[in-house]
């Protein structure tokens, strides 16, 4: 606990939570907390819903049963009952536990959202989540089960049982009875009251939790996206007219601007780019010449699911709402529809990133390339060169088509049909995580390739950033003379992209040489 007092402190319910915020928070870069306002907003909003049931107000949620009983009143005595059952008969998950990561994202976020002050939570009982999340006592959640409509219910529910002393947990990597946590910590199970379960258990936690890692892995792939296609391009010596500025600025999306500009700052003072000024060859093919139309696209993408994203975590998303003593609304904010559809667009331009990406692979392999052997490898025949890795990138973008179909385009009645449209997103948002994951294995080929390909270039030198990322791609995968192992290589290849170490050298690279790698739009496509 010394260590937390030297951590930035973030303000639950007061402070803008960020993508960056959110991932800080989980990594113990930063520390939550509760001020001395936020506490009176929430315990304000509890002493309503104690208001409510004392006068016997009709509430739903409050002193009725759930979903289609919403007409079933439940009497003063049964109202912290109600509490429990609702937390054990919503907890019907099923499948493989979601990342530890992301069942912790879920927690921050959801204090996050109780400590706006509309949800009727006790303060005692946001300060046991705290506890969770300070302590690192994870729930296991099951990974499917919500339809992503009233909330994320069931696998919210398995995230807030261990709070009434119930569920598993991972603590000190195990997976422990919560039961048994209690008794090593010798705490109490949490009191739940009136209003408690569902504030708890309603809510879009488990769809946005799952996006932050999304956007965050979404982002670091557009990012080796520019870096790989631009060695890609070294290595097939591919005109840069399609990168201009002026060009761009009679179409300007923002992601095409954005890429275009990577590129040239990519491709500055290449000598590779000079080698063939002169050249006859009038375009190149799509995968190069479209370059920031296609990335840029996925870019526009993934900047529409940020800016949701955004509005979903700071936003109060359970049911009903307290305002006041007078004014409960049983409204619709759990929907997952507003970021189900942005997930669902967000998948499609990381799959079209790994397909635009497969077909450079492909075409660096052709003997139409100038200067490049076919196959990428010198003696083939005895030697199959590079030919079997473009087979597991066709693989992967065809699995990722098959992937792409929008969850968000279903809906099935549940509840008895009180609940009669539901937005799916929580099926999306893994699916578009899947595709992602599948694009860090389709760019770790490309820079395979493209890394063999730049090799046949020497000893011409490209620009100062593309040196560096050939560089440390060499420090890690050797030139290949002839055949070997390749899935090592992938391997290093997907360690690379995934420590985002390649980034992180060129930024320092492009600083010490006042290249403005980071670009004034770089906040706009950036997660903090």
């Amino acid at each position: 606990m010394q260590k937390n007092k030297t951590l930035k402190e973030f303000r639950y319910g007061e402070e803008e939570m960020t993508i960056g915020r959110a991932l800080n928070l989980a990594r113990g870069l930063e520390k939550g907390i509760l001020t001395t306002k936020v506490r009176f907003n929430v315990q304000k909003s509890r002493d309503v819903v104690e208001q409510i049931v004392h006068k016997k107000k009709i509430v739903y949620g409050i002193n009725t049963g759930f979903g289609p009983l919403c007409t079933t009143l439940i009497g003063e005595e049964d109202t912290k009952k109600l509490q429990y059952n609702l937390l054990m008969s919503h907890s019907v998950g099923v499948g493989n536990s979601i990342d530890r990561e992301i069942a912790k994202l879920m927690m921050i976020l959801k204090v996050h959202a109780l400590c706006k002050g509309y949800s009727g939570i006790a303060v005692e009982t946001v300060e046991r989540i705290l506890w969770h999340i300070d302590n690192n006592v994870i729930p296991c959640v099951p990974e499917q089960g919500s339809v992503g409509a009233s909330g994320d219910l069931a696998p919210l529910s398995h995230l807030f049982l261990p709070l009434i002393g119930m569920g598993k947990v991972w603590f000190d990597n195990k997976i422990k009875p919560m039961s048994e946590v209690l008794e090593l910590f010798n705490l109490q199970p949490v009191d739940l009251g009136p209003k408690e379960g569902l504030a708890l258990i309603n809510g879009t936690q488990f769809m946005s939790a799952h996006a932050v890692i999304l956007l965050e892995k979404f982002q670091n792939c557009l990012d080796y996206a520019d870096i790989i296609a631009a060695i890609n391009h070294e290595a097939m010596m591919g005109s840069v007219t399609c990168f201009d500025e002026e060009l761009h600025g009679l179409r300007p999306y923002s992601g095409s601007i954005y890429v275009a500009k990577r590129m040239r700052k990519l491709l500055h003072n290449s000598k590779i780019v000079v080698s063939h000024k002169n050249c006859h060859r009038v375009q190149d093919p799509y995968s190069l010449r479209c370059i920031p139309q296609v990335h840029g696209a996925s870019r526009n993408a993934w900047l529409h699911l940020k800016e949701t994203i955004l509005i979903e975590i700071n936003s109060v998303t359970d049911n009903p709402i307290i305002f006041s003593e007078d004014k409960t609304i049983s409204g619709g904010h759990f929907h997952g529809q507003p970021i189900a559809m942005p997930i669902d667009y967000a998948g499609l331009a990381a799959a079209e990133l790994g397909n635009i990406a497969d077909r450079r692979v492909y075409l660096s392999m052709m003997e139409s390339v100038p200067g490049l052997p076919k196959l990428l490898m010198s003696h083939t025949g005895l030697n199959s060169g590079f030919m079997i890795l473009q087979y597991t990138t066709a693989a992967l973008v065809s699995e990722n088509k098959t992937l792409c179909f929008p969850a968000s385009a279903d809906s099935i009645p549940t509840s008895l049909g009180q609940e009669d449209h539901v937005s799916m997103g929580s099926i999306g948002v893994r699916k578009s995580l899947r595709i992602v994951e599948n694009l860090e294995k389709i760019l770790a080929i490309e820079m395979l390739t493209a890394a063999q390909g730049f090799d046949f270039r020497k000893p011409l030198k490209s620009g100062i950033l593309i040196e560096e990322a050939h560089k440390i791609i060499r420090e890690q995968i050797t030139f290949a003379d002839t055949d070997r192992i390749f899935s090592d290589d992938i391997e290093k290849a997907i360690d690379l992209i995934q420590s985002k170490s390649i980034i992180f050298q060129l930024n320092q690279t492009a600083k010490k040489h006042h290249i403005d790698f980071k670009n004034e739009d770089h906040e706009l496509f950036g997660i903090y």
